[in-house]
């Protein structure tokens, strides 16, 4: 185990650390426009990220021991095809509810 002291100083830096990383860039440049390349490549953040948040989870997910499980895989692919159509609320109830039917009717098979 680590000691209190340890443990204290560990989490002080932790936190300065955090507060610097993000203080760089809302404190900098919180009262200026960025410039319209950092604008262009910030648009794209939440569609890089949230890929690979989720890949995992359909592929490996933990609820099966890491093995691919057909249903995720297509709660997915719904999602998907309703997320192109470019209606977040909508992607995400039609992978709820994809998932929720099919888990459910995996039950009788």
């Amino acid at each position: 185990m680590i000691d209190n002291t340890a443990f204290w100083t560990l989490t002080v830096l932790l936190g300065l650390g955090t507060f610097l990383i993000r203080f760089s860039f809302l404190g900098l440049f919180g009262r200026r426009s960025l410039p319209d390349w950092a604008l262009l490549h910030l648009r794209y953040t939440g569609v890089a990220v949230f890929p690979a948040l989720v890949t995992p989870l359909v592929l490996w997910p933990e609820a099966t021991g890491g093995t691919p499980d057909p249903t995720r895989i297509l709660a997915a692919l719904a999602a998907f095809l309703i997320g192109l159509r470019g209606s977040v609320v909508g992607a995400i109830i039609a992978g709820m509810g994809t998932l929720y039917v099919l888990q459910y009717l995996s039950q009788f098979v």
